[in-house]
């Protein structure tokens, strides 16, 4: 429609007609292999989760801590494409940043993308924090984990069926990797250290719960750019 004076060669044509044939079960950033964050273009695959413009309320809050302290000690679990991790190491570039994730063939995907942005985040294959050392502490943990309900009838809807299963649901009611993520994160954090995270729309009592339940004190909960909760800040008590 836009150049209607121009016809495709039959390989255009094939191509064309190819790729629609694939965008009827897979995302376009497969289809592409990239995807936008943060103004940064990243690489993507059916290993990692498609990041969202939602999750890049986790790079403002996390710089907004950071503040003037740019050798701040940053842990992120569950890195995906790298796209949280690199986004903030791009705009504080002083700051120290470990991302982990547990599947080796994602975190390549996020060696990738670092390596074509020549930003230097630190990057290891662990499950959340089993293979990272808790001494020298962080200031900041930053995740956007699994955290759809298993039974969840939007795990079939539009492009989640073909997104990885484990980045999208950790387990029955969803806050199972975030259980995980608070309850060990006091050995992980330094001395009133901030943790930030990801959660379902539903989730914010749930997870406000679980942070006073572990001696967390100015929890703050921040809403996407639909008015829902999606999500919360909290500083480890002294």
């Amino acid at each position: 429609m836009t150049w209607p004076e121009k016809e495709l060669n039959p390989d255009q044509l094939d191509c064309f007609q190819d790729l629609v044939r694939r965008r009827l079960d897979q995302p376009i950033a497969y289809l592409t292999g990239t995807r936008e964050f943060y103004s940064m273009e990243l690489k993507t695959n059916k290993h990692t989760l498609v990041p969202r413009p939602e999750t890049e309320m986790l790079v403002d809050r996390v710089l907004q801590l950071i503040g003037d302290k740019q050798s701040a000690r940053i842990l992120e679990l569950g890195t995906g494409t790298g796209a949280i991790a690199l986004a903030i190491k791009q705009h504080a570039p002083q700051c120290l940043i470990l991302a982990t994730d547990v599947n080796p063939e994602t975190l390549a995907v996020a060696k990738g993308n670092a390596s074509q942005h020549r930003l230097d985040v630190q990057f290891l294959l662990s499950d959340w924090y089993h293979s990272v050392s808790a001494q020298p502490g962080f200031d900041i943990i930053v995740s956007n984990p699994p955290y759809i309900a298993a039974g969840d009838s939007c795990l079939k809807e539009g492009d989640l069926p073909a997104e990885p299963r484990q980045a999208l649901t950790s387990g029955e009611s969803g806050l199972e990797a975030l259980q995980v993520i608070i309850q060990q994160s006091g050995e992980y954090l330094n001395k009133k250290g901030w943790i930030v995270l990801e959660h379902g729309y539903d989730q914010a009592q749930e997870v406000q719960k679980m942070l006073q339940q572990n001696d967390f004190v100015e929890i703050g909960l921040l809403t996407d750019f639909n008015d829902l909760a999606r999500l919360t800040s909290a500083r480890k008590s002294s």
